[in-house]
């Protein structure tokens, strides 16, 4: 019989048995924040871009910012250019062949994600392929995977740098309760970290793990990266932000950003539009004229925090459970993986 797999809730970090870190803020190191925006169009767009990367996140932009506004945005913010380098410019399958072809234009050294459901398709692992004989400058990421040897597969290529990990964990995505393909997540994680470090134990070529979809929390970002993730992406809690680019509402009455602050600010309920970008009005938005049964969701939520609030306690958060665990930096904590199961009423206990 297979062994269970786990999910977040499933389990707690086991502190070390003694600590030397007397500060969480003199002697743990962090260079920016180990997060990226998930590629939605109620998350992140050229209106709110900067915003994140000034604060060292990751970007990955949705399918429905074209490319030729993102490259005059980028020109017209030369003060930036550096941490443009952490921006992933979201395309489709058919602009992969379009660049293969040499009919679609992409820039030198350019970060792509190839923004697909099914990471698991021959064809993407084919395209991703032939577009490192073409253009070896350019940066992938791709996904997404549920299926942890998948990842060795992706790991041949050197083009490959980022693997989104996880199907149907997101908030504004169906695909797992409407099918049931997927795998708990933290599972997935601590599955292909052992394959990673297998591979790096072997000098190969180890492309980062991105912990994908369904992070309710601080707690659940902090639980990826324990157990292995590189990199957390996050939607949901982002699109809770005052700041994200969902379509801000009051009263079910749509209102633009500067209303949206001044009520916010004055403590009335301001809610955010939110959606999945399998669904029908994403798809639309991304220029789409067949459209597809949708495994995405649409809500309304309710703004809780500024983006530099948020930022600031989550800091605060991780900087805490490194040093529970008495690592200095990023690359102790991350993989650690020493954690105990437990019960459902133990989780009752503290999840207040």
């Amino acid at each position: 019989m297979m062994k269970e797999k786990f999910d977040f809730n499933d389990i707690l970090i086991v502190p070390d048995y003694y600590t030397t870190i007397n500060s969480r803020y003199k002697d743990i190191i962090l260079n920016g924040l180990p997060l990226i925006t998930a590629p939605m169009d109620t998350v992140v767009d050229l209106s709110n871009i900067d915003l994140f990367i000034k604060h060292n996140i990751f970007v990955a932009l949705p399918r429905t910012v074209n490319y030729a506004n993102y490259l005059a945005h980028v020109e017209n913010s030369e003060h930036l250019l550096s941490y443009y380098e952490n921006v992933f410019v979201g395309i489709g399958m058919n602009e992969v062949k379009d660049i293969i072809s040499g009919s679609h234009y992409i820039a030198q050294n350019e970060n792509i994600l190839i923004d697909v459901a099914n990471g698991h398709m021959m064809e993407l692992y084919r395209l991703c392929e032939q577009l490192g004989h073409v253009r070896p400058d350019i940066k992938l990421m791709v996904g997404n995977i549920a299926n942890p040897q998948t990842y060795t597969l992706y790991a041949k290529l050197e083009n490959v740098k980022f693997i989104r990990c996880g199907i149907g964990n997101g908030n504004g995505c169906l695909t797992t309760k409407s099918t049931s393909v997927g795998y708990p997540m933290a599972s997935l994680i601590s599955e292909i970290k052992v394959l990673k470090d297998e591979l790096e134990n072997e000098n190969k070529h180890t492309p980062a793990i991105i912990a994908d979809g369904g992070m309710k929390d601080t707690s659940d970002i902090i639980k990826a990266l324990y157990l292995g993730a590189d990199m957390v992406m996050v939607g949901s809690i982002f699109n809770k932000a005052l700041e994200s680019c969902g379509d801000n509402y009051f009263h079910g009455v749509k209102i633009n950003l500067t209303s949206a602050k001044f009520l916010y600010k004055r403590g009335f309920k301001v809610k955010k539009h939110f959606r999945g970008m399998s669904t029908k009005s994403a798809q639309k938005a991304m220029g789409k004229t067949t459209l597809k049964t949708s495994e995405g969701v649409v809500r309304y939520r309710e703004v809780e925090y500024t983006l530099k609030g948020w930022f600031e306690n989550f800091e605060h958060y991780l900087r805490t459970a490194m040093s529970y665990c008495n690592c200095y930096d990023l690359n102790e904590f991350i993989g650690e993986n020493r954690y105990v199961f437990i019960t459902q009423n133990a989780y009752n206990r503290f999840n207040k």
